[in-house]
């Protein structure tokens, strides 16, 4: 006789970045409304329905959980200790995306979540399951992307100073960088359309030079093969 076939459910979650400039990077968690872990912060997912694909899951689960829609997740990796969750064995898979925190303010924790909120990722809460393991995880990732594609463009304004560019890549690399070689090597790319504009000044800071990003310039030297990184 073959061995019995062992039951395990599948489930997804959430790992959703923010930026927003003056508070740098935030994820975003619920509280859980049940056991196990009732009352713990965790990551924004729950199970896939026999008819969902995992990108469908992932989506619903966020927007029921959080009210926010995000339209694309890429996926991190796939967790599967055996006792990751008290209740059963449960397989997960994690997704995460990154998008302006000032475009999700009116968030709505429903269904399995008692409230749902922002953290800055270097004040973060204790976390339930092994969502401390996962976080971690797709941190790594978020910082290594970084290096070596410009994912943080779109959390910019459409026209930013340097400086803004500059703390964007400090948050998400969580270092200071050489400020000198950074700008060499990003305008030495021509990715970055200097404007004939002026930043406000605050404060008794100094106005500074604006910037576009050029897509379609780093599209091209990403079909010319030359690497981007930092």
């Amino acid at each position: 006789m073959g061995k019995k076939q062992p039951s395990i459910s599948v489930t997804v979650d959430a790992i959703v970045f923010g930026y927003e400039k003056n508070e740098g990077v935030s994820v975003l968690l619920i509280k859980r409304k049940y056991e196990p872990f009732k009352d713990s912060w965790a990551l924004p997912g729950g199970f896939v329905q026999e008819e969902e694909s995992l990108e469908t899951a992932v989506k619903r689960e966020l927007q029921e959980e959080t009210g926010i829609k995000v339209n694309y997740l890429e996926q991190l990796y796939t967790f599967g200790a055996p006792q990751r969750d008290p209740r059963q064995r449960i397989i997960s898979v994690a997704y995460w995306a990154l998008v302006k925190t000032s475009l999700f303010v009116e968030l709505k924790a429903d269904t399995d979540a008692s409230q749902v909120q922002w953290f800055n990722i270097e004040k973060l809460p204790k976390l339930g399951f092994d969502h401390k393991l996962i976080l971690d995880k797709a941190i790594q990732r978020i910082r290594a992307k970084v290096r070596y594609e410009p994912v943080g463009f779109e959390l910019l304004d459409k026209k930013f100073s340097f400086a803004d560019l500059e703390k964007l890549y400090m948050s998400f690399l969580g270092r200071d960088i050489d400020r000198r070689n950074f700008r060499k090597k990003m305008m030495g790319l021509k990715m970055l359309d200097e404007l004939d504009e002026w930043s406000k000044s605050e404060g008794a800071g100094r106005p500074s030079k604006m910037f576009r990003f050029n897509k379609a310039r780093y599209e091209q030297l990403q079909k010319e093969g030359i690497l981007f990184e930092i």
